[in-house]
């Protein structure tokens, strides 16, 4: 049974910044595409930064210069760095696993920003 477990959610001010950790656990034969995504209250998900599993990134334009998506040593760890939050960053953060059978998403962990 796969699961994905975040943390490092919690309050913070403008400006301030956060560092979200994902792992995997399970029986996992390689290492693949992980990715953060965020949902508002009364707002779709949506994806936040990416990465492949040979390290390419893609980040959503509002947080481009501000988060960075990294991996663990770990195989299929992965973590956002967000500095200089805003109160628009705010949500619940979820990690998603994207292997060749199916993706699998962990609970999320709320990230509280404010103005």
């Amino acid at each position: 049974q796969v699961q994905l477990v975040e943390s490092g959610g919690g309050f913070v001010q403008a400006g301030g910044s956060l560092r979200l950790s994902c792992a995997a656990s399970g029986i996992i034969s390689s290492t693949n595409a992980m990715g953060w995504y965020r949902q508002a209250p009364g707002k779709l998900r949506e994806l936040v930064a990416d990465i492949t599993s040979g390290g390419s990134t893609n980040y959503l334009d509002s947080v481009k210069g501000r988060f960075t998506i990294s991996r663990g040593n770990a195989k299929n760890t992965v973590y956002l760095q967000m500095n200089s939050l805003k109160p628009e960053d705010a949500g619940v953060y979820h990690c998603k696993m994207s292997t060749w059978r199916t993706d699998y998403w962990g609970k999320g962990t709320l990230v509280t920003v404010s103005s």
